[in-house]
């Protein structure tokens, strides 16, 4: 399998596909299909000039914008930086030709038709034109850029709004339907981008753009499978560096089953590994390996509420000794750690809680005193400042504590009928203004219908 990753190239100017100063779609019409969805997606969002070329439409106008027969209709004083093509696959080289004499610097061919269907020789003959003109191609059989922030789109009713979330998918659809879920669970996105069979531009190409990327903070990859070993170990590299420059890289690595790995090869050309490889990968990198759509809009909704730890000592607060006990197995169990805590802040414990149903040591048992906001505020606080703990968690249990307010709360301090739960949330809010390690809380839930 040829792949242009065997080649040196020159420094890309990714801003020219992320932020272009106009762009067309060859193939347009009003049919729902090919150049026609594109068009429909962005007709009314796309702010900068958008050409038009379908020469069985020209001189006619879709939805109030001209139609070109041909992109060579265009004056040169009008550059277009990205180029969609959505024709059939055998035209694909004709109108790539005539885009590279336009100078057009990123293309994406949404066409399908090629390798995914044992059509290697047209792939290369459309990698062969992009190398004689310098174009880079994303694709083929992909639907491109996703940046809200200029407003390209490759999915109906996504979101305008900007996010810190970066994306790269083999798969269109999923690359729409995890956009839209990522939206969901309150994680915005900055860039994305369906990559199709990858023939060019591929993961190490757009993680490397990520890595520099000040606007993307976490980044999401759904990955079918690599074109050679080259690649891969560039891929390895590439997730490798992003993860040291604390930069979360999360993997949804499909093709764990039998069925699924055919299913691959018809999809966009590529052989998914074995995997064992991929979990050995994933602990050299340090990415994050998920299963599936939920877990990867999850997991990035969880970096974007907190920032990574400068390693796996925990300090645990718990409410109960055997709550604390379980806590503290479930942690171990994903080789995080806990350690003991300082003689210095056992003794600043001391200061605060008795030593009666309490435990100052890492995991922390508050007992009856868990109950008290404060108090937990207090514990907070002078964890951070062990040197031994990079991040706090916290098991929070309500269920247990019901009914304080109307009958010990008035003589712990508190005024009659304050809210409790209410008053926690503001104190924890203060501790994580104050704290500079991550905070992490577990509610539990123990009563069925509990509000």
């Amino acid at each position: 399998m040829f792949a242009s990753t065997t080649q040196k190239r020159k420094k890309i100017n990714y801003e020219r596909l992320f932020y272009p100063r106009a762009i067309g779609i060859i193939g347009a019409s009003y049919n729902p299909t090919g150049g026609g969805y594109f068009l429909q997606v962005m007709k009314d969002r796309f702010k900068e000039p958008m050409y038009l070329f379908n020469p069985r439409l020209k001189g006619e106008k879709l939805y109030g914008i001209d139609v070109y027969g041909s992109i060579l209709d265009i004056p040169d004083q009008n550059p277009i930086d990205y180029v969609i093509i959505g024709v059939p696959a055998k035209i694909v080289p004709k109108v790539l030709e005539e885009t590279g004499q336009k100078n057009v610097p990123f293309v994406t061919i949404f066409s399908s038709g090629f390798s995914e269907i044992g059509n290697e020789g047209l792939e290369e003959e459309v990698l062969n034109i992009a190398r004689k003109y310098g174009i880079n191609i994303i694709g083929p059989n992909c639907i491109g850029v996703y940046c809200p922030e200029s407003d390209l789109y490759f999915g109906r009713g996504q979101s305008k709004k900007t996010g810190n979330f970066g994306g790269l998918f083999q798969s269109g659809g999923l690359a729409v339907n995890v956009s839209q879920l990522a939206v969901s669970y309150g994680c915005y996105v900055s860039k994305m981008i369906s990559i199709g069979n990858a023939i060019d531009l591929s993961y190490p190409e757009f993680l490397e753009y990520f890595l520099h990327d000040d606007k993307t903070a976490i980044i999401g990859l759904y990955l079918e499978s690599l074109k050679n070993q080259e690649q891969g170990r560039r891929f390895m590299d590439a997730v490798r560096k992003c993860s040291l420059n604390r930069k979360p890289v999360i993997l949804w690595k499909s093709g764990f089953g039998e069925a699924t790995k055919d299913a691959i090869k018809s999809h966009t050309g590529g052989l998914a590994g074995n995997n064992r490889i991929w979990k050995a990968m994933t602990k050299q990198t340090g990415c994050c390996l998920v299963d599936n759509s939920i877990e990867l809009a999850a997991l990035a909704s969880a970096f974007k509420l907190t920032h990574l730890p400068a390693s796996r000592n925990i300090g645990l607060i718990g409410i109960g000794g055997g709550a604390s006990i379980e806590a503290a197995d479930t942690l171990e169990r994903y080789n995080l750690k806990i350690p003991k805590l300082t003689n210095k802040t056992m003794e600043k414990m001391g200061r605060f809680l008795p030593d009666v149903n309490t435990s100052f040591s890492n995991p922390l048992d508050l007992g009856a005193m868990g109950a008290l906001p404060h108090i937990y505020y207090r514990t907070i606080i002078t964890l951070d400042k062990d040197p031994n703990i990079d991040a706090i968690l916290f098991v929070k249990d309500p269920e247990r504590f019901q009914g304080l307010e109307r009958t010990m709360i008035s003589k712990m301090g508190f005024k009659e009928g304050v809210d409790l739960t209410i008053t926690f949330v503001k104190y924890i809010g203060k501790a994580k203004r104050i704290c500079t390690k991550p905070m992490y809380c577990v509610m539990l839930k123990i009563s069925e219908g509990f509000e």
